[in-house]
């Protein structure tokens, strides 16, 4: 992802030849038989096909005990092209990066870049892209068992590794979480590194925790960083996600702890409020203390009363925290309500097979991968490695959204339940077809990725339902516009997202923002900008790629090359 719109298929077009392009495009969907309907209904089962090897990815992330947790994916566009290319953690194997050549709605095709750094990336246990020094190009921020790393990108598929103002002083910390946030008051964004277990401290590996790491731009563009702020206490976090949990327009920090047990361990949500020093929200201040094996935060507006749910995976049930707004509109209180086992999302063990020992989340993600117009919710699955108390064989998730609320289990139905051992992941349009593919680590075997062939409804398959793909751009500071919102309204619902860095379980991700549209053949778009200003409403055809410039009159329309 440049930022730069100077690409010759990208234009400001009417609503009438944005049509007739979205009815051309329908027409390179993949060969499947089709039953006469051709529109989303509740009930749509997604099917996925597992292509990683046929797409040329041949990629494991293992180790030894300090492997057990991470392993991450960061899906972004690294030259430009908008498709997104994949860069996998390896562990004690080296990190890889392969670049996306697939046809649009095509077979899956990537091809492993040998010299995208001039160092090999070893002991990586995630990454997550953001554009740090605002050059329009896709930077890395990798997590490592080690020092960690900011990688500086070139546009082209290549990485400055160790780039001068990019170094970090950092020590040889564990790190498995990572988020950032743009403050609009300074020139580059606020980077929070979490780390697990200290590996230095007397009672190491797991008698005790290490804290995390906060950096802080700086004005001196030969050092973006200055040395880091220690955020104390960490209780061995697995997933940091920055979220504007009570509309105040200044995100806060949440963080999922897997040591709950260590030196009173729990949840935590951190204070960053202009001018002062992060600090944690307290029992006075209505935080209540939650006690989970935490691994992965996904946070999605699921009814789009703007205030954020969290999903919340661990070693056992996932958790659906709600706000409790009588509460929070009475005091402004951070109370929350488990929601999830009346909405069908705790996920606690196997939904097939013979073991129904407790399950372990890792990565958990929302989107809709059926473009019905409902948020889904993914979950990555495994073992930690051969924990006799809970699921060996643990597939991944895909908790479909329901019309009237709630969430059912289709992950044997749509065929991703395989016997990996899942951790992070990505769920991502890899070929531009507008139906979202899964992408998934896995412990010791190659990564999972999962085409999806479109929509199964009453033993028949169809057109998965239509769907908007969202970029946005503002010059400057911040030019992807982290912390903006997304509105998409058709008939009477509207649909929010958010655009963040951080959470799942080590792996990010950076491009269109996808929002489908169910059986809606158009929808209005308003964008609330990181500051806080709202854009006129923009009228659009589903089953489009769109580019929204801030203050621009009309959005751009984005087609891809194969279409043409």
């Amino acid at each position: 992802m440049t930022g730069q719109f100077s690409n010759s298929n990208c234009r400001t077009i009417t609503l009438a030849s944005s049509l007739a392009y979205s009815l051309a495009f329908s027409l390179l969907l993949p060969a499947v038989t089709y039953s006469e309907e051709s529109t989303a209904y509740p009930g749509d089962i997604p099917l996925f096909a597992e292509t990683a090897e046929s797409a040329g990815i041949n990629h494991r992330y293992e180790g030894p005990w300090e492997y057990f947790v991470g392993g991450g994916v960061a899906a972004f566009d690294c030259n430009g092209d908008y498709k997104p290319d994949l860069f996998f953690a390896g562990g004690e194997n080296t990190a890889s990066l392969y670049v996306n050549h697939s046809a649009t709605a095509g077979e899956l095709t990537f091809v492993k870049k040998e010299d995208y750094v001039i160092a090999p990336q070893t002991a990586v246990t995630g990454a997550y892209p953001l554009d740090i020094d605002n050059d329009g190009h896709m930077d890395l921020a990798i997590l490592r068992v080690g020092k960690n790393r900011l990688l500086r990108g070139n546009g082209d598929c290549t990485f400055d590794h160790a780039y001068g103002p990019f170094k970090l002083d950092t020590n040889s910390s564990w790190t498995t979480a990572f988020s950032a946030r743009f403050d609009p008051s300074k020139p580059h964004p606020d980077l929070v590194f979490g780390n697990y277990v200290d590996r230095v401290a007397p009672g190491s590996p797991w008698g005790t925790c290490d804290d995390h790491d906060l950096y802080q731009p700086t004005d001196n563009e030969q050092q973006l960083y200055a040395d880091p702020l220690k955020l104390s206490p960490g209780h061995c976090a697995l997933s940091l996600l920055f979220t504007d949990w009570n509309r105040s327009g200044r995100p806060s920090l949440r963080v999922t702890n897997d040591r709950q047990y260590h030196r009173g361990g729990e949840e935590q949500l951190w204070h960053f409020d202009a001018g002062a020093q992060p600090r944690l929200y307290t029992k006075r201040e209505g935080w209540q203390k939650v006690v989970i094996w935490g691994m992965g935060i996904a946070a999605a507006d699921l009814n789009a009363d703007g205030f954020p749910e969290y999903a919340l995976t661990s070693m056992g049930d996932t958790k659906l925290q709600q706000l409790e707004l009588d509460t929070f509109e009475e005091n402004g209180w951070p109370q929350y309500s488990d929601i999830a086992y009346e909405n069908g999302a705790t996920a606690h063990r196997p939904y097939t097979g013979t073991d129904l020992k407790p399950s372990t989340g890792w990565h958990a993600e929302f989107d809709d991968v059926n473009n019905d117009g409902l948020l889904d919710l993914f979950i990555a699955k495994g073992n930690v490695e051969q924990m006799p108390d809970f699921a060996s064989n643990d597939p991944d998730n895909l908790l479909l959204g329901k019309h009237g609320g709630g969430f059912h289990e289709a992950g044997l139905e749509s065929g991703i339940a395989l016997p990996t051992r899942g951790r992070g992941g990505a769920v991502v349009d890899l070929n531009l077809d507008g139906a979202l593919d899964l992408v998934v680590v896995n412990r010791s075997s190659n990564v999972s990725v999962f085409r999806n062939h479109g929509a199964l409804y009453k033993n028949r398959t169809r057109k998965p339902g239509n769907w908007l793909q969202i970029k946005l751009h503002q010059h400057g500071i911040n030019r992807n516009a982290i912390g903006a919102k997304l509105s998409v309204k058709s008939g009477n619902t509207t649909r929010i997202r958010t655009l963040q860095v951080g959470g799942g379980h080590a792996s990010g991700e950076s491009g269109f923002v996808h929002v489908g549209l169910g059986v809606a053949e158009r929808a209005s778009i308003r964008v609330q900008w990181p500051d806080g200003q709202w854009s006129a409403a923009y009228r659009a055809f589903a089953n489009n790629f769109l580019i929204i410039e801030r203050n621009a009159t009309d959005p751009k329309y984005w087609y891809p090359e194969d279409s043409q």
